[in-house]
């Protein structure tokens, strides 16, 4: 199927708890992969304004996930520290690996990439530089909870 760009929605925002969500502020995504009727995994055109990150660093217990760099500069953040990327720059992480990963625009223009993830039932994300995590939910996909399980 093909995609026309111009009519996939921008969605911005967050499902993250307060205080969680000024960290993703200036986020926006296209969800390809649904636009084309993918079931199996995920695919986002994503963009970064400068001074936004993708998402708080986290890892998948279950969910492979893979980034492209389209355009702009994203700095990688992950356990082993920072690593530019740039455009036709990729990266991957594998499910269960405990290292957790975030993109930051530190530029002075947006940046894109795609995001391509696995749909693998039961998954969780742990969040290590804060006391959140994301449980499964058969309905909502996620809900979010403190460390101790209690609920956001």
């Amino acid at each position: 199927m093909v995609i026309d760009l111009s009519t996939v929605l921008m969605v911005k925002g967050t499902g993250y708890p307060e205080p969680f969500r000024a960290a993703v502020a200036g986020r926006s995504r296209q969800r390809v992969g649904n636009a084309a009727g993918l079931t199996n995994f995920g695919v986002n055109l994503t963009a970064l304004e400068p001074g936004a990150q993708s998402a708080l660093r986290h890892w998948h217990s279950h969910q492979d996930e893979f980034i492209y760099v389209v355009s702009g500069e994203l700095v990688l953040i992950t356990d082993a520290g920072e690593t530019l990327l740039t455009p036709g720059m990729m990266a991957g992480f594998p499910a269960g690996i405990a290292d957790g990963h975030c993109l930051i625009n530190r530029s002075d223009a947006i940046a894109t990439y795609l995001e391509i993830g696995d749909r693998t039932p039961g998954d969780r994300a742990e969040y290590p530089d804060h006391d959140l995590r994301a449980l499964p939910d058969p309905e909502k996909g996620y809900y979010f909870a403190h460390r101790d399980g209690q609920v956001y």
